[in-house]
């Protein structure tokens, strides 16, 4: 299956808080079921400004994590790619590129490293 390797906490935030949108600079021509791939990356300020832009969405932040146990590193759920726009009336479109996303499920944890881009995970059921 393929992957997309997002920061946190927009990859908690596109699980469990509503994020339909995936901003990116660059479009895709995929639609279909990908796993949501957690970057081993994010700072303090990076979590800070998911928590206010997610306030400004309407976003329930009761069950989300803070930022110290926010799962990184791995995959961490999936989700439905519908669509890719330039334009969206929803809250969460800041790019250039909007992935449209639907269905979001949660996985159990499982460690793998990302890359750019898609890329492809062996064995995992979403």
């Amino acid at each position: 299956m393929i992957a997309l390797s997002i920061r946190q906490p927009w990859a908690w935030l596109i699980l469990h808080g509503g994020k339909d949108i995936e901003n990116r600079s660059w479009p895709t021509k995929f639609r279909g079921r990908v796993l949501v791939h957690a970057s081993k990356g994010m700072t303090e300020a990076e979590y800070e400004f998911g928590v206010d832009s997610a306030i400004a969405c309407g976003a329930n932040l009761r069950a989300m994590p803070d930022w110290k146990d926010m799962p990184r590193g791995g995959i961490v759920g999936s989700v439905e790619i519908i669509d890719c726009v330039r334009e969206s009336a929803s809250p969460w479109f800041m790019g250039e590129f909007g992935f449209v996303l639907r269905d979001p499920q949660p996985l159990p944890f499982r460690p793998f490293r990302g890359a750019l881009g898609f890329f492809d995970v062996p064995e995992v059921s979403a």
